[in-house]
């Protein structure tokens, strides 16, 4: 082992949170190494939200050429070929990469691609090289949970969707979160018969409730079957490699090709030292962190996925560039506030948040909140067989109903929350909302026109 190489932080992890961090620590002067023994880019960028919404555009062209005859066009849906979709994904992936790495080294950031692991305080080892920092952050993120049960590595988890080459006949999907109902609506409209099962009565839980109801009610009616208040329990193959699913009601589903867990995601908090740096996990293993992101440990910091905390790419991104400002960038006060973060679930149709829910709501303020909402059919669906819905949601609090919650489905509802999303953090009142002009026609105006 050779001497220890002392910087002014380190950071565990390359993922849009640690990248982040370690890029504006440079830009403050401070002398910054990164270690990351995967890609770079983490999550996000190599199994998670970037090759995720390529996906969704697939599926929405596949909707686009159901639509295409209503529209005037005599075309049939040609073939999907996954693999091709794949080789196309994956090769923006490594341009992403790359693209982080050149960023990174333009900082003046040091990379090291290593496994990293504590050895004491801010001490760390990376491969063959010791660190010392005088900062460290922990930036490990998380990764897929999996059940503990028979025959469960007949299934693949969300990472393993990226590297379907074929697409399945028959697909059983299990978990009631985003990333179930994401996949269950690419799996459905990319041309696979999907079941979804649930623990719960519903998708979605914490999403306000006529947002989430309105997703769950296009998902049946586009044909996807759901299996409410059941549990798998275990997993067969067939010879023929088909997979039964045994149910804990005592029932079977039989003849599916593939089987998804989107269960939950786990923090990569393990194996990483955290116990002899002085860092406290929970009992689900994420970090605790106080509201700097400071750890149980004197100047160890953690964002992202490892600690828990709305687990999103740009609140990572944002926790982890404030904390670089408030220590090595003269800003004291800098730090992330988590409430009001907006936030899209890239469903068919998709849904788009920001603020409480109604239910948040009420109970919070109780009798104040008052809601406001509209239903209908969107223009693009005017003259199509298919009739997709949207709805809209404000969710008001006091006399001067200041706006608490946004929330929309529907076409273009993944594009219109962001400049909803600064509304609310503004403190816009309805009054606000009801003296500004709509932009007609879209889906964004029917949120000035609420009464």
């Amino acid at each position: 082992m050779t001497e220890p190489e002392r910087y002014d932080y380190v950071v565990l992890g390359g993922g849009s949170g640690g990248v982040a961090s370690a890029r504006r620590a440079a830009a403050h002067g401070a002398r910054v190494a990164l270690v990351e023994r995967d890609r770079l880019g983490g999550t996000c960028v190599n199994v998670g939200c970037v090759p995720k919404k390529v996906t969704w555009y697939a599926a929405e062209l596949a909707g686009g050429f159901a639509d295409a005859a209503d529209y005037g066009f005599a075309v049939e849906r040609p073939p999907f070929d996954l693999g091709a979709l794949r080789r196309a994904r994956d090769a923006y992936v490594a341009r992403l990469n790359a693209s982080y790495g050149q960023t990174l080294a333009s900082s003046g950031v040091t990379v090291l691609k290593a496994t990293a692991r504590f050895t004491g305080e801010r001490t760390i080892v990376a491969g063959d090289r010791a660190l010392v920092g005088e900062h460290v952050l922990v930036a490990t993120g998380s990764r897929p949970r999996l059940p503990q049960l028979a025959g469960a590595r007949h299934g693949i988890d969300s990472d393993g969707f990226f590297a379907l080459d074929t697409l399945p006949g028959r697909v059983a999907l299990v978990g009631g979160g985003y990333i179930a109902t994401e996949l269950a609506g690419i799996f459905h409209a990319l041309g696979s018969a999907v079941t979804l099962i649930l623990r719960g009565e519903r998708l979605l839980g914490g999403f306000d409730c006529t947002a989430r109801d309105l997703v769950m009610e296009a998902m049946l009616e586009s044909g996807v079957a759901l299996v409410p208040r059941r549990e798998v329990i275990e997993v067969r193959r067939r010879a023929t490699a088909e997979l039964d699913l045994a149910l804990d009601d005592g029932t079977w589903l039989e003849g599916f090709d593939c089987l998804v867990w989107a269960i939950g995601r786990e923090p990569v908090s393990d194996g990483i030292g955290l116990e002899e740096a002085g860092v406290r996990k929970d009992a689900q293993g994420f970090v605790e962190v106080d509201e700097w992101q400071q750890t149980t440990a004197a100047r160890v910091y953690a964002v992202g996925d490892v600690t828990g905390r709305l687990a999103l790419t740009p609140v990572a991104i944002a926790a982890g560039r404030r904390l670089a400002d408030r220590v090595f960038g003269g800003k004291p006060d800098a730090r992330l506030d988590y409430e009001d973060v907006p936030t899209v679930v890239f469903s068919h149709p998709p849904l788009a948040t920001v603020g409480l829910s109604e239910e948040a709501a009420k109970e919070r303020f109780g009798d104040a909140v008052r809601c406001y909402v509209s239903r209908g059919t969107g223009l693009y669906h005017g003259i199509t067989r298919a009739k997709g819905r949207y709805v809209v949601k404000l969710v008001t609090v006091g006399p001067d109903e200041r706006v608490v919650g946004v929330h929309a489905v529907g076409r273009g509802a993944d594009e219109l929350i962001q400049g909803f999303a600064v509304a609310v953090r503004l403190g816009a009142k309805k009054a606000d909302l009801d003296a500004t002009v709509a932009v007609h026609p879209t889906l964004s105006e029917e949120l000035v026109l609420l009464r």
